[in-house]
């Protein structure tokens, strides 16, 4: 028998104890928690695609057919409590069950080659940072470019991301709803689809990169009120989205950027040719 170390062997329980930086006690490791996670997943899915499927459509099917304004503004009142309500609340409910993966999900998808050297490209370059300024340059000409081009046109020539033609307001009296909807949809469905959900799926075992990526398909097929076109394009732009917010590092980037380009169709379309400030 070799020599005996002078050192007293580490306990088994002390080594199994020990967590890598960043880790929480609601880590993937931990099977009871994964339970509780994958159990409030199915849950919030299942009423995100109940209410897509045989709510949204049929509602929004409806509401296409409306010519009383009293009646759209009622609906767009009711539509607006209803987002705050459903998405603001499971995203408080996900964020409190999984407020400590939140940064380590986020990390894992950083480490993401794709997104780490689109990070040091961006953030540490000097080239990287001319092109971030010119790219909130061109989402700004992007957005008013249309109104300028087709000053004289109807509200119907202008392009739109999927099927939301009846959305638009009509009168004046539409127009605080649509701000309105713009602003939650920015504001709660960012923080569901690109904070919340993603830490969610984290939990219960997916990489971060496949967890963001089942986010942005989740979020493209909620969009199903809007025909395959708003399914395709809404998927498209949570990928942008989802995107812009890995590189970034923080939510508010996909936020703002999501509630512009809803504020550019519900609000500054109508009111610029539309002229809806016109029809009360």
């Amino acid at each position: 028998m070799g020599p005996r170390s002078d050192r007293s062997p580490i306990p088994f329980s002390v080594i199994v104890s020990i967590q890598a930086p960043g880790a929480s006690r609601y880590s993937r490791q931990n099977g009871p928690m994964d339970l509780q996670l994958l159990a409030l997943l199915l849950v919030v899915v299942a009423l995100l695609v109940w209410r897509a499927v045989n709510r949204e459509r049929r509602e929004y099917a409806q509401f296409k057919r409306m010519r009383a304004t009293k009646r759209r503004q009622r609906t767009m009142r009711r539509w607006l409590i209803e987002s705050t309500l459903v998405f603001g609340g499971l995203s408080a409910t996900v964020l409190l069950a999984t407020w400590e993966l939140v940064p380590v999900a986020l990390a894992d998808a950083q480490a993401w080659e794709p997104i780490a050297a689109s990070r040091a490209f961006f953030l540490d370059g000097d080239v990287g940072r001319i092109l971030v300024v010119a790219g909130w340059v061109l989402l700004a000409v992007a957005i008013l470019l249309p109104f300028l081009l087709l000053r004289d046109a109807d509200t119907e020539d202008v392009p739109k991301l999927g099927d939301i033609g009846a959305l638009l307001p009509r009168t004046r009296g539409e127009l605080p709803y649509g701000a309105g909807l713009a602003l939650s949809a920015g504001v709660f469905e960012e923080t569901m689809f690109r904070l919340a959900l993603p830490t969610l799926l984290f939990g219960i075992g997916l990489d971060g990169p496949l967890a963001f990526a089942v986010a942005c398909v989740l979020f493209g097929a909620l969009h199903l009120y809007q025909k395959w076109v708003g399914v395709l394009t809404a998927t498209l732009l949570g990928v942008v989205l989802a995107y812009l917010y890995l590189v970034s590092g923080t939510i508010l980037v996909p936020i703002v950027v999501h509630a512009l380009i809803d504020l550019r169709s519900l609000v500054l379309l109508p009111l610029v040719l539309g002229k809806v400030w016109s029809k009360p």
